[in-house]
């Protein structure tokens, strides 16, 4: 584990922290894990590109979604992952602590 794996984490829980209040925890937590995996994915396809000999202002010269199931590491995995876990703990912790608090009035 690296410090990025950790930044990830606080930034996922940051996002899905901020839109508590419009969304539940589970979403909240969807939308902050579907950002960091877009990202994950771009910089695969930018990666690929710049392999094959791509430079700015030309096209990309990666398939549709080839940034889905290439260039994955297991750095960039858990990119993704550590993050997901995160937000899922805390979700399943704002759930149990909503039907406690519910259940007490």
């Amino acid at each position: 584990m690296n410090i990025t794996h950790l930044e990830h984490v606080i930034i996922a829980l940051m996002i899905q922290c901020a839109l508590l209040w419009l969304v539940s925890a589970k979403m909240g937590g969807t939308i902050a894990i579907a950002l960091l995996l877009g990202r994950e994915i771009a910089q695969h396809e930018y990666r690929l590109g710049i392999q094959r000999g791509w430079e700015w202002g030309e096209t990309l010269p990666v398939g549709m979604f080839e940034g889905v199931w290439r260039g994955w590491t297991l750095d960039s995995a858990f990119d993704v992952l550590l993050p997901a876990a995160a937000c899922a703990v805390l979700a399943t912790a704002i759930s149990v602590w909503r039907r406690k608090s519910s259940a007490l009035k």
